[in-house]
């Protein structure tokens, strides 16, 4: 039953993202693992208030960041999958790892 690896690639940093999911790519197509992907996500907004003290003494101006998302599909090439999942990356990336087993029909 084959399984298949879906990887969730996101950074803050489109520059080393792309970097990164660039890097994947060409290391399966060497090894020639099949690979489906990557697709981008639509990139989410995120603003996070900043607070001048602990007590409510008013705030600066928010904190705004985008976060850029990637999906890379791994079938059935468990051992590069777990290379992959299991690298070092810039503390910019942030991976994870969702495996599914398909049981074939008929």
């Amino acid at each position: 039953m084959p399984f298949v690896t879906r990887l969730t690639v996101k950074s803050g940093d489109g520059n080393v993202l792309e970097a990164v999911v660039g890097e994947i790519k060409s290391r399966a197509e060497r090894k020639g693992v099949q690979l489906k992907g990557p697709h981008p996500r639509p990139p989410t907004r995120h603003s996070v208030p900043l607070y001048k003290g602990m007590a409510a003494q008013g705030t600066f101006d928010s904190w705004d960041y985008t976060v850029y998302t990637r999906e890379i599909e791994i079938v059935d090439h468990n051992e590069f999958a777990r290379q992959v999942a299991g690298r070092d990356y810039p503390d910019s990336i942030h991976i994870a790892v969702d495996v599914e087993q398909f049981s074939q029909t008929g």
